[in-house]
Parts: C-alpha cells; sequence; structure tokens
C-alpha cells in the first residue's frame, strides 16, 4: 500500500486506496485506540466517511449512521461501497468496512459539499476556560488509575479537559455525565469534516464523570457535519440523558474556534461494567 511521508498522522491513518480487483483497501493503525488495541469508534468511521467521499460527486461527509457489529482489529481492511441515489446537492451510500474476521461496520453515509456561511439560527456556545486553563489529557495520562490503560487516541488528539468537567480524572467525579473539551490533533492538522467525524467520538465515556471508569462499546453512531469549520481549536461537548439496563446515550455539539456549531453525533452505547 503506497504511503506519504508528508500525510499528517490522521491522513495517514485513515487513506483509502483503489485495489487492482477494483475495491478499496485501508489500513487501520493500532495508534488510534481507545485502550487494550480496541480501535476509537470516530477513527473509523472517519475512514468510511473518506472511502464514501471518494466514491462519490461530493466532496464532504454530512450525515453518517453506523452500526459497529463487532470491534476490528487493526491492520488491513476492505471498503466496500454500494452507490445510492445521487444528486446536484447530495448523494447516497452504503458503505461496510470489513477485516480478515468479516464485517464490523455498516455504514448509511451522505455526502454533499459543505461552506461556512452564517447560521440562520444557532445555540450560543458553552462557555469554558481558554485553552491554556484546561487540563491536558496527554500530560496528566500519569495519573490514570491501576488498571487504566492510556488510550492512543489521547496521544493523537490533544484533548484539553474543562476543569468543571474533569473533576473524575482527579478521583472526584462530578456525579453529572457531561464532559467539554478543547480538541485538535496533536501534529496541528487543521480540522475539516473528515476530522469532525473523529472528533464526534474522541473524549472518554459520559460516565467517567460518574466515576464508571470502564470501557463503553458504541453500538449505534450518527454524526452529523454541519459547515467546514475554521482553523484552530473546536469545543467538543458530550451529555447522557440516560444511563439504565445496561445501556447509555451520548449526545455531541462541536464548534470550531469562531463558536459556530459545526458537527453534532448521537450513540447508543453499552454501559461499562
Amino acid at each position: 500500500m503506497p504511503q506519504d511521508d508528508d500525510l499528517s498522522s490522521f491522513d495517514a491513518a485513515t487513506a483509502v486506496h483503489r485495489a487492482e480487483g477494483g475495491g478499496l483497501l485501508a489500513r487501520l493503525d493500532p495508534g488510534w485506540d481507545v485502550g487494550g488495541g480496541i480501535l476509537n469508534g470516530g477513527y473509523l468511521l472517519s475512514v468510511v466517511a473518506r472511502a464514501a467521499v471518494r466514491e462519490s460527486p461530493h466532496a464532504h461527509p454530512v450525515a453518517l449512521a453506523a452500526g459497529y457489529l463487532r470491534a476490528p482489529a487493526a491492520g488491513p481492511a476492505t471498503l466496500t461501497v454500494q452507490p445510492g441515489p445521487s444528486g446536484r446537492t447530495l448523494a447516497h451510500s452504503l458503505v461496510t468496512l470489513a477485516d480478515a474476521g468479516g464485517p464490523a461496520l455498516t455504514v448509511q453515509a451522505t455526502t454533499a459539499t459543505l461552506g461556512s456561511g452564517p447560521s440562520a439560527y444557532s445555540e450560543p456556545m458553552p462557555e469554558v476556560p481558554p485553552v491554556e486553563e484546561c487540563v491536558s489529557v496527554a500530560e496528566h495520562r500519569d495519573l490514570a488509575p491501576p488498571g487504566v490503560q492510556v488510550p492512543g487516541l489521547s496521544l493523537q488528539v490533544d484533548t484539553r479537559l474543562d476543569v468543571a468537567t474533569a473533576g473524575w480524572a482527579f478521583g472526584r467525579p462530578s456525579g453529572q455525565p457531561v464532559l467539554r473539551a478543547w480538541m485538535r490533533f496533536a501534529d496541528g492538522r487543521e480540522p475539516d469534516p473528515l476530522a469532525l467525524v473523529t472528533f464526534a467520538d474522541a473524549l472518554p465515556p459520559t460516565s467517567f464523570a460518574m466515576g464508571n471508569l470502564g470501557w463503553a462499546p458504541t453500538v449505534q453512531l450518527q454524526v452529523f457535519v454541519r459547515a467546514l469549520p475554521a482553523p484552530g481549536w473546536c469545543l467538543v461537548e458530550a451529555r447522557s440523558s440516560e444511563i439504565a439496563g445496561g445501556w447509555v446515550d451520548e449526545d455531541y455539539r462541536i464548534w470550531d474556534s469562531t463558536g459556530r456549531l459545526v458537527a453534532q453525533s448521537r450513540q447508543l452505547a453499552r454501559a461499562p461494567r
């Protein structure tokens, strides 16, 4: 598979190439894990989104509905894109990501061409401390509780937790399933729609804020990209409305450096044990 040393870490890790037989290939990067070698769901969805865009007449992913069938292994993967209806403003497709064990994700993808014009209406971005007053996940990885592995994702995505939602990291969970953080790629790559897909699942599980630090595997994830993000840090907020019966929901909102809402997501996951 061809490599390009000039690619950012994210672009290299989500690269999709044409196989000799006409299909699409990717190499899932083990450095984007959430612990224990389990690859982050947002990262995997970005790989799928890149494949959908590659096979579309439109430039950006705008709506993705993913079913996570199982956790794929790092290494070679195939992507099958089944085209759906396509028009001047948007196109649909069904994308399946598979590894040697079979299908791992199925995604209904809608692509279009996004802009950065003003909103007709938008709820304001929350008031949070500036980046320099927030808590760096990577710089405080030594505080991880015994048995909690530091995810590779935290070294790829520079995440600065709002101190108001970071008590769990210091043994003082708030009891409210809400997390907020400034976010950007650690190597300085600027955000774009594909990056927003990863950011839409890049925070720790909201159950961490409740003091439950276990893995919360995603079952379904929907991501909506609303606009082209401006350069700089993005503010990412995740909150749950119900944790019950072994299930947890998470709603994300993402604002760019200008305060513009640029992406949203909603997922259902298994609650940590």
